[in-house]
């Protein structure tokens, strides 16, 4: 955690924020060389990735950025988790290393279609390729397929004692399906497969409704001053 301390940081411009357009954002940003080892010890600190930059809110007048970690060996789906479940058991599963042409058709679509009222529309491939992809951390892209259709991508980095999910996009035509949520509980199973402690999901805001999901996986923790605090 020494090593991690001593890195320098950066501080972004103020800019309009994406979740709480009232409130203007600055990011402290890593300005080094990163491995993995040296990104886990970060995440423990806050910090997330987009790309190969890796970052954390560091806002004047606000604090609601709270990064959200599920424990993974503790994890039990919900009921309702349940029946996502069971109702996605007609879906195939398969995982590839790198972006693939078909992940990127399927991320156009998906942010046209659920996201275009946000800061990522429209979607480009540039946008995509510097979003994703990442040259110095291990990452497995989950794949799921209905009748051979690729219908959900779940990003996933890949840490010694942890996961990240990096974000999940999926065929917005079947969203009844609440592949959403489908995307993390298969990010928790492979986790608990490989005896990783925690699956991290980014930064909770009470204020959006969009990000209200990622306290619905039990047991998790979020970040406050003084350490990670358990919320059962």
């Amino acid at each position: 955690m020494s090593e991690v301390s001593r890195l320098p940081l950066g501080l972004s411009q103020p800019f309009d924020c994406s979740y709480r357009p009232e409130k203007k954002e600055q990011l402290l940003i890593v300005q080094s060389k990163m491995t993995p080892a040296h990104f886990e010890g970060l995440m423990r600190l806050g910090f997330r990735r987009s790309g190969s930059d890796v970052y954390r809110p560091h806002c004047p007048e606000c604090r609601s950025c709270q990064p959200v970690r599920v424990d993974a060996a503790r994890f039990r789906p919900s009921r309702s988790q349940k029946r996502v479940l069971a109702r996605n058991r007609d879906l195939t599963w398969t995982e590839v290393a790198a972006p693939t042409e078909e992940q990127r058709r399927l991320y156009h679509d998906y942010i046209r279609l659920r996201h275009h009222d946000g800061p990522m529309y429209p979607p480009t491939d540039e946008q995509f390729n510097r979003f994703l992809p990442c040259p110095w951390l291990p990452q497995r892209y989950l794949e799921a397929r209905l009748d051979g259709r690729l219908v959900l991508v779940a990003v996933t980095d890949e840490l010694e004692h942890a996961l990240s999910a990096v974000y999940t996009f999926f065929a917005p035509e079947l969203a009844r399906r609440s592949l959403g949520v489908l995307g993390i509980l298969k990010q928790l199973e492979l986790a608990q497969q490989q005896h990783k402690a925690f699956l991290y999901l980014g930064y909770q805001i009470d204020e959006c409704r969009k990000m209200a999901y990622k306290t619905h996986y039990h047991p998790y923790q979020v970040l406050v001053t003084g350490g990670w605090q358990a919320i059962d």
